[in-house]
């Protein structure tokens, strides 16, 4: 059987300020959703991570089906006044555009989609991640899905010899998607180059070589350059096929534990390392740390099973505290340096007027 799935994810208000979502507005996505998909979609499960919410579902679609992004659309509508109702901080705060266009891409939601034909079982990882933006998932996924020191059936598996392509996408590139395709492992130098940049080149998705069957999908909406300012964090969301002629769930997860650092935390104006969550994880310290879930699920004929949580397990609370004194360290050099982002993410922030106010200050020395 053909299947897709689909998740689509939008901050929509949040109690406290970003800190988790309310249980009315966790309730009315999940009723809005159940009675108005029932002909539209097989299976859903509703989450959150943090204050972002997002639906994950099966259907016989296709991937960009404007009924599918249309319903999402008009969830996450119907959350937003629900927020409003109660007073949640930002209501509607991802819905950047006034009305529906046909696709939710470049609306403000973040969207990842995969359509292939079902394995006789089908395991695969729904990951999203909050207070940070597209590029927290480059390492990671690099790591999981080209280098055999983290991947060991890179050189174990032999459905996995012929390595696998990424598709990486320009994200400050507006007009049109730019993008290109790079093969590992012949390319893998490359495809470094490129990634070393999170905040501009981005995975896309991955495609294993030998078959050319779909691995990996990943949001890369960037906000500010749909709003022109900045209007919070993208918090990507990902889906990841695993087994068989992909990685193993071990070696995709087994990146995370370096807790490496992404741009995000307060303001999404730092960097921090990315802490892997257990589900329905919320934010707190500086507004984070950055934050990252895992949801595992098999599906057969578009039903979904109930989700393994990653994350839950002994092993990830030393992960955790490991994070936890990295958090603190960066911290600890406040403003400073590296401890914050560049003045080219900066961009859209109050900082810009402040330093062009200073700059028409200075003089020069005779």
């Amino acid at each position: 059987m053909k299947v897709t799935l689909s998740v689509l994810k939008a901050d929509i208000g949040s109690i406290g300020g970003h800190i988790v979502p309310s249980k009315a507005l966790l309730d009315e996505v999940k009723n809005f959703v159940k009675e108005k998909a029932k002909d539209l979609i097989i299976d859903f499960y509703i989450s959150h991570t943090g204050d972002d919410i997002a639906i994950l579902c099966t259907h016989d679609r296709g991937v960009e089906d404007e009924k599918i992004h249309k319903l999402a659309w008009d969830t996450f509508l119907a959350g937003t006044e629900v927020a409003k109702k109660q007073g949640l901080y930002g209501a509607g705060q991802d819905l950047l555009k006034d009305s529906f266009s046909g696709n939710i891409k470049g609306m403000g939601p973040a969207v990842a989609e995969i359509e292939f034909d079902e394995r006789p079982n089908e395991p695969f990882i729904f990951f999203a991640a909050d207070k940070t933006d597209p590029g927290c998932y480059s390492l990671p996924f690099y790591l999981g899905f080209a280098d055999p020191m983290y991947c060991s059936g890179l050189i174990l598996s032999p459905k996995m010899s012929d390595g696998f392509t990424f598709r990486i996408i320009d994200v400050e590139h507006t007009e049109n998607d730019k993008i290109i395709d790079l093969h590992s492992p012949e390319e893998i130098y490359d495809i470094a180059a490129l990634l070393r940049d999170c905040e501009r080149y981005v995975i896309e998705s991955i495609y294993a070589r030998g078959s050319g069957n779909q691995a990996a999908s990943i949001s890369t909406t960037r906000l500010h350059n749909i709003a022109g300012k900045y209007t919070g964090k993208d918090d990507p969301v990902a889906l990841i096929r695993v087994q068989g002629e992909f990685p193993a769930t071990g070696e995709i997860l087994a990146p995370f534990q370096i807790g490496h650092l992404v741009a995000g935390f307060m303001r999404g104006s730092h960097n921090g390392p990315l802490m892997p969550c257990k589900l329905n994880a919320t934010i707190s310290y500086f507004d984070g740390p950055p934050v990252v879930t895992g949801a595992a699920f098999c599906v057969n004929n578009g039903k979904l099973t109930e989700p393994a949580d990653v994350f839950d397990h002994p092993f990830w609370d030393y992960v955790r505290f490991q994070i936890s004194k990295k958090a603190v360290d960066i911290r600890q050099q406040g403003f400073s340096g590296p401890a914050m982002l560049p003045y080219s993410e900066l961009e859209y922030g109050g900082i810009v007027d402040k330093l062009e106010k200073l700059e028409k200050k200075f003089t020069y020395r005779d």
